[in-house]
């Protein structure tokens, strides 16, 4: 599990049983408000689990099974990557895996009910008659065909057993209960053999790690049959390395990063530095390359310091024109390696702020980052999910300096969220992050390290969208969005940018209405549209979206004061074909889009 579990308490009853697990494991405990003691708290039960759940955490719940299942049913979809779900009874005597079983959840109830001495209530069929979930070895081992798991475990059962062969069989100690029986085989071994049939298994114990090293845009395929060539001639599965290592300046290689997504293995980085001290062990040595980045040699040398003093070379390094590769020997499997790994920047937008308007995928962004950056109101509507974790907080007005310090942390190797609220590339800090990547270090750039890391951009609700929801579908047409802040926009652009709106006759948002300082250009905007579109045009005020405080009204275009807003509300001006009709349960604004026309027959 990448992602530690959540343990949840709903009563008192439970407090202990939750506490017992979350000090045993170091686990973090949330707790009900008022009906619990813990530090973290949350209001609504099926909320918080649902939260937690799409962000991709494990979720340990002492409580009835039922409010779990309530609260994780309407986002299942597929099992293979959702996270595991346990439940446990307030005493602590029942431990029930409920999804997850062969993704952990079964693992770490058996884990939960050692420590509880409770009774792990486990139904996965291989659990129960074997012992063993065979789609889930233990760390340092790696299945080589998992689509045929489901059919061996069948005739495993049909058979009481299995046979249990290879070149690594007697150092697969995890399958040492296996009870010898026809019918069904488990083959443990480093070589890349096929299954004969659907009845069998191949596991590979993880005790290689590749070096890689390659020229600038070395192209990926000549990478990629240098890798092939070197494990056909060791006989080795790519499925049998742990790792690929390299030095840091290729962080960003195009074609290391694609051969390690096509393994499906972490990728390591090194100071050459760090490289240099492995040259000792080496078996080849270069003083050209040495003279380049400062160490004698890169694929061996990596290979050697991602394993550690546990591995030897085991095939020296090997090149291609553009490429060199090398292959590094563990005596046993490897579990844990040195080095960093690529750096990550998310740049997420968590929407106006509650959670039901925060999409999955930033959840989970924000739930595997180590470090989050932003401004303090916008970490602290994260709630749970900000809990724990380094944070690092920066006022308004310190945009650039907020996206540096991310960028420069995630170069460190980190994996860091720079939250924003709304959507992230939207009046937010996407563009700015970019710019700084695009800038020339000597004007104010950032490091070439951080041009090394990836970021990963993910959508929010945003302002508009929040506020034309509340309202009805007043962006249903041609729309723009213009922010009023003369901060960074000269005042004559944003004026010009106005006049062209109104004469376009579009719906208009504006973002960053007034400030304390800032309290005309609302105003001269409203006259400026007051000269193209009616004056009982509708305009549409939401403050606070998404919040407690949420606070929506409606105005005539004439009517419109600055005194109402402030820099928290969103500024809906219709264009001058929306409507503001009494419908229902009260006031909707619309914008139609002409289908009236067509059905009268006046559109082609």
């Amino acid at each position: 599990m990448a992602v530690s579990p959540v343990v949840i308490a709903l009563n008192a009853s439970g407090e202990k049983t939750a506490a017992r697990i979350a000090v045993a494991f170091g686990f973090e405990l949330h707790g009900r408000e008022g009906r619990t003691e813990a530090k973290i708290r949350f209001a609504n039960a099926l909320d918080h689990v649902r939260t937690l759940f799409a962000a991709g955490v494990p979720v340990i719940g002492v409580c009835a099974s039922g409010i779990l299942i309530r609260a994780v049913a309407p986002l299942l979809s597929n099992k293979k990557t959702e996270p595991p779900v346990i439940s446990v009874s307030d005493d602590g005597s029942v431990v029930v895996p409920l999804l997850g079983g062969h993704r952990g959840a079964n693992r770490l109830a058996l884990e939960i009910a050692q420590v509880l001495g409770a009774k792990a209530a486990i139904t996965t069929a291989g659990d129960v008659s074997m012992g063993i979930a065979l789609d889930e070895p233990p760390l340092g081992w790696r299945l080589g065909n998992p689509e045929n798991a489901k059919s061996t475990m069948a005739a495993m059962l049909a058979h009481g057993g299995a046979t249990v062969t290879g070149d690594e069989a007697e150092t697969a100690i995890w399958l040492a209960d296996v009870s010898q029986a026809e019918g069904a085989e488990l083959i443990c071994t480093v070589q890349d053999v096929s299954a004969p049939g659907n009845t069998t298994l191949v596991y590979h114990p993880q005790r290689y790690v590749l070096g890689v090293g390659c020229s600038r845009n070395c192209p990926p395929e000549e990478l990629a049959d240098l890798v092939g060539a070197l494990l056909q001639k060791a006989n080795i599965s790519p499925k049998a390395l742990a790792a690929i290592a390299t030095v840091d300046l290729k962080a960003d290689e195009p074609a290391i990063l694609a051969l390690a997504a096509s393994y499906d293995v972490p990728l390591r980085l090194f100071t050459a530095l760090e490289l240099e001290a492995e040259t000792p062990r080496c078996a080849t040595s270069s003083e050209v390359v040495f003279a380049e980045i400062g160490t004698h040699g890169v694929a061996e040398n990596a290979a050697l310091a991602c394993g550690g003093a546990k591995v030897s070379l085991a095939e020296p390094k090997i090149k291609s024109a553009m490429a060199t590769a090398s292959l590094a020997v563990s005596t046993d499997v490897i579990t844990a390696l040195n080095g960093r790994p690529r750096g990550r920047l998310s740049v997420v937008g968590i929407g106006p702020g509650q959670a039901a308007w925060r999409t999955p995928e930033v959840s989970k962004l924000v739930a595997e980052a180590e470090e989050l950056v932003g401004y303090g109101l916008y970490i602290d509507l994260l709630g749970p999910l900000a809990v724990g974790k380094i944070r690092s907080d920066f006022p308004l007005g310190g945009e650039e300096d907020r996206c540096r310090y991310a960028l420069e942390q995630a170069a460190k190797g980190k994996n860091v969220a720079l939250v924003c609220s709304g959507d992230a590339g939207i009046y937010a800090m996407g563009a700015l992050v970019f710019e700084l990547l695009d800038r020339d270090p000597q004007d104010h750039g950032v490091s070439d390290a951080a041009h090394r890391v990836e970021v990963i951009c993910s959508p929010g609700v945003s302002a508009l969208q929040g506020a034309a929801a509340r309202a009805g579908a007043p962006l249903g047409h041609d729309f723009c969005a213009i922010s009023l802040s003369d901060l960074l926009t000269p005042r004559a652009d944003i004026v010009r940018r106005l006049k062209a709106a109104a004469e376009g006759d579009f719906v208009i948002a504006f973002y960053n209405p007034v400030s304390k300082k800032r309290r005309t250009l609302l105003a001269e905007a409203r006259d400026i549209l007051l000269q193209h579109r009616p004056a009982d045009t509708p305009v549409m005020l939401a403050s606070n979206l998404g919040r407690p405080t949420e606070y929506v009204r409606y105005r005539r275009l004439e009517d419109l004061k600055v005194d109402e807003v402030d820099m928290l509300t969103v500024v809906l001006i219709g264009s001058s074909n929306s409507r503001l009709a009494q419908l229902g349960e009260g006031p909707r604004m619309y914008t139609p889009r002409g289908y009236a026309r067509k059905i009268d027959g006046d559109l082609a």
